[in-house]
């Protein structure tokens, strides 16, 4: 099995774009009702389960949980993608500490995908069951607080594949 396009990039481009550390600091405010839990040991949920996706988050382990400053987080994930993922698929993240926002921005999926190298992995992605495994580093500089992150990706028509959202608290050195 291959890993989980959409998580895998979700959780790398997170790490990747707010300090490692702000993919696992989700809490957007949004209807208890529209989150549900993802099975595994880590804080995301799946959001927008009230809405049509094409990628089913089945499992996400991390180890350490919660992830720790200047220690690599391991990260195991596993889905059913139900459609096609084609050039042109993007995903939108927005990355806060606290009510500060850190990053609100559209990126290209497959480009990520690639630059990451996430199992060799090029658009289109065709639907099957994926896992993942991946090391991120979470640098020792990453500020205490709340991190929040919710990813929305979708794929060249603007159908929505996956959303995912969740939250890590770091403490204070």
């Amino acid at each position: 099995m291959r890993f989980s396009v959409v998580t895998s990039y979700l959780l790398c481009a997170a790490a990747s774009y707010a300090n490692a550390a702000s993919l696992f600091g989700l809490s957007f405010p949004e209807p208890p009702s529209a989150n549900k839990p993802i099975p595994g040991d880590s804080p995301l949920l799946q959001c927008d389960v009230d809405q049509s996706q094409s990628l089913d988050v089945t499992q996400v382990n991390l180890v350490p949980n919660p992830p720790q400053r200047g220690e690599n987080l391991t990260i195991a994930a596993a889905g059913v993608l139900q459609t096609t993922i084609e050039e042109g698929a993007y995903i939108d993240i927005e990355v806060r500490l606290g009510y500060i926002k850190l990053i609100s921005q559209t990126y290209d999926l497959c480009e990520q995908l690639e630059e990451n190298d996430i199992d060799g992995l090029k658009c289109p992605i065709e639907e099957g069951v994926y896992e993942l495994n991946k090391i991120v580093e979470i640098p020792s500089e990453v500020p205490p607080g709340k991190y929040s992150v919710i990813a929305r990706a979708y794929n060249v028509d603007d159908e929505q594949i996956t959303c995912l959202t969740g939250e890590v608290i770091f403490p204070a050195y």
